[in-house]
């Protein structure tokens, strides 16, 4: 019997939410702590790319763990782990000090594949989605609410940021400690042995037709976003003349759309239209987003092509990751979408490196047409990856348990 979701489903949120928020402090004040130490471009590279790295190898592990001995003993290791790299971090007096915070909060990131898979154990059919939209809306609150903690924190000094990322941290270990449920399917047991790196993991999951052009179409559309997501600041302040609390508000509203949408409509939409038009409709609003873009259109144009383009992103994330658990069986639930998670971090990693080399060199137009593109060849694996499952996809239907 499954666990229930009323219980799961808003413990899992708050969990996520509270350890996100930690992530939103850190962020934003990490390229100016790691400035103090007069790195090389590639040292910079490396840093701002280092947790993606780590979230890349270890999100596998981490899901492999949690099929095989629960979800909940991975998490509150995890978080535990996180608030350890964010003492690190508040600690750090060196560059390599903040290298060690990153790779060790890297290591312990994974975990959102796993929060994934208890919403896969206790969730059947649309109600998935609505589980899965529930993910991006913790990510979007936490990258609202967190910035905001560190602005204020920081003038405590410049260690308080870390603290009160670290605190947040340990009080969602708690809070899952003491609340989240096991949800892992009772006498689940994995077929494969023990192996730690991920290319087990990334074999057996590409072995599979129906989720393959998936994890394709994640690395794709995390690679788009992640360029513009690096490149965006600079292009309000380039061609739009945007101050400092003007570009804010832009990315505030961008967070707002996505949170609205996965919080909310996500629900009332999957059981209508199903994952496959879902997806394939926001990969067509992003790209078409970005063409609007390229012109750097007037202001209120410009606006109105960032709630379509977050709008988008809302509608299609939570149902490729619903998709993605769908077409996973019980068992192996937490190895697939740590996968999952290992290709949107490859995405992270290669995104703002691309983004900016494109944007230095060409422009808006180069970057922003390389990022349409993109969701355009995502678009073009969403349609052709619905003849193997459309009949089941359609409506969200779930295969008898």
């Amino acid at each position: 019997m499954k666990p229930s979701t009323s219980s799961a489903l808003p413990i899992v949120f708050v969990t996520v939410f509270i350890d996100l928020m930690g992530f939103g402090i850190v962020i934003p004040l990490l390229p100016l702590y790691a400035q103090k130490y007069d790195p090389s471009p590639v040292e910079f590279g490396l840093l701002m790319a280092s947790f993606s790295a780590m979230q890349f190898l270890f999100a596998p592990f981490l899901g492999w763990l949690s099929d095989r001995y629960g979800r909940r003993p991975v998490m509150v290791l995890s978080l535990l782990g996180s608030a350890g790299g964010y003492v690190l971090f508040a600690l750090a007096h060196s560059l390599p000090l903040l290298f060690a915070s990153r790779i060790l909060a890297g290591m312990m990131g994974g975990n959102i594949g796993t929060a994934q898979a208890v919403i896969a154990d206790v969730t059947t059919g649309p109600a998935r989605a609505r589980g899965m939209g529930l993910i991006g809306m913790a990510f979007g609150l936490g990258f609202i609410l967190g910035p905001a903690i560190g602005g204020f924190s920081v003038k405590l000094g410049p260690s308080a940021p870390g603290f009160v990322a670290a605190s947040l941290s340990l009080a969602a270990c708690l809070w899952a400690t003491f609340r989240l449920p096991e949800t892992r399917p009772a006498g689940a047991v994995l077929a494969r042995g023990f192996h730690f790196f991920p290319g087990a993991a990334f074999a057996s999951a590409a072995r599979r037709q129906t989720i393959r052009p998936l994890l394709a179409v994640a690395f794709l559309a995390t690679t788009a976003f992640a360029a513009f997501e690096a490149t965006f600041a600079q292009f309000l302040a380039t061609s739009y003349k945007f101050n400092p609390s003007e570009t804010a508000w832009a990315f505030v509203i961008s967070g707002v759309t996505s949170v609205t949408v996965q919080g909310g409509l996500i629900r009332h939409l999957v059981p209508k239209f199903g994952e496959i038009r879902l997806m394939l409709a926001g990969s067509l609003m992003i790209a078409c987003a970005f063409m609007v873009l390229l012109s750097v259109p007037p202001v209120g144009v410009l606006f109105a092509s960032i709630v379509l383009l977050s709008g988008g992103a809302g509608i299609m994330n939570p149902s490729l990751m619903t998709l993605v658990s769908r077409r996973s069986e019980a068992h192996e639930q937490g190895e697939i979408l740590g996968v999952f998670q290992s290709m949107s971090s490859l995405g992270r990693i290669f995104g703002p490196f691309a983004g900016e080399n494109i944007f230095l060199r060409i422009g808006p137009p180069g970057a922003y047409g390389t990022s349409g593109a993109l969701y355009g060849l995502a678009a073009l694996l969403i349609a052709a990856t619905a003849g193997g499952g459309a009949r089941e996809d359609a409506l969200g239907k779930e295969k008898a348990d």
